[in-house]
């Protein structure tokens, strides 16, 4: 039986891969870890790990995330999202493994208005941009056998998310101001967690970079307004540009992603992000 290992297994997306894995247990034998039992920025650890459990493939869905906190914490954000992917990339080379790499639209500086495609050029606007686009480039580099999914605004009914700050904040507050002028693609972490496993059972790999998240584009704040529709809380939600809310982070204004490629090579077909957000809110409600 294959192997999977799924490295950072407590985040919101392992906990998604966590919620589907008895559903290929018949197929695969999953390798839970987290950063207290593997610590991917140590190279011996990781290649111990390798050399124990054989796995066919690797699910790196750990990653450092502060967007804002990276701008202080830059040593960590690389050594998270640079060199633990390196040696994940690594042993993957070595044990002959497949490295399915979990990447960001933050990797793009946002400054066209056209979707990004997986060959444009990346200039990320920040360090956590940076640290990860470091992690794509070393992984590629070390690994032929490496698969890169960027996607985009992550949340789920697990961890610390948007979604789940905006139903908090719906609780607390009569009425809030929600950045309207960045945009991107809301992403179910449990859609990703479905393309991974998709791009796993798939007969004929293609490897290198592709983007997966929900679709169409939209704003934070158009964002937040359906989450209030969705869990009917009567809030009152301002619209604020970007200068009103200034973040020690700066964040791409527009990095929407084309997602032709993956539809095309994989026949994966995302969802409309209204329809999976009201299934997580849902989800968080009951």
């Amino acid at each position: 039986m294959k192997k999977i290992a799924v490295i950072g297994s407590n985040g919101q997306l392992g906990n998604c891969i966590k919620k589907i894995a008895p559903d290929f247990e018949h197929l695969y034998e999953f390798l839970f870890t987290d950063s207290s039992t593997l610590d991917i920025t140590n190279e011996e650890q990781v290649n111990d790990f390798f050399y124990d459990n054989k796995p066919d493939y690797c699910i790196n869905a750990s990653a450092y995330t502060a967007v804002d906190l990276a701008e202080k914490e830059k040593e960590k954000a690389f050594a998270v999202n640079a060199d633990g992917v390196a040696h994940l990339a690594q042993a993957c080379a070595d044990f002959k493994s497949v490295l399915i790499h979990v990447s960001t639209d933050y990797v793009f500086d946002g400054t066209t208005n056209l979707p990004y495609s997986e060959d444009d050029f990346t200039n990320p606007v920040g360090v956590y941009g940076a640290s990860k686009r470091e992690g794509e480039e070393r992984a590629l580099e070390i690994n032929p056998k490496t698969i890169i999914l960027r996607t985009s605004w992550l949340y789920s009914e697990f961890n610390k998310n948007f979604v789940k700050t905006m139903l908090n904040l719906f609780s607390q507050k009569e009425e809030l101001g929600i950045v309207a002028d960045q945009f991107g693609q809301p992403t179910n972490a449990n859609d990703l967690a479905e393309a991974i496993m998709k791009i796993i059972r798939a007969p004929h790999k293609t490897y290198g970079i592709f983007h997966f998240s929900n679709y169409p584009e939209t704003t934070w704040f158009e964002f937040a307004k359906k989450i209030a529709e969705f869990s009917k809380a009567s809030i009152k939600l301002n619209p604020l540009t970007t200068e009103q809310y200034p973040t020690p982070a700066k964040r791409p204004v527009r990095s929407t992603m084309s997602l032709d490629k993956i539809e095309e090579v994989y026949k994966i077909e995302p969802k409309h992000w209204e329809n999976s957000l009201e299934e997580c809110v849902d989800i968080l409600s009951h």
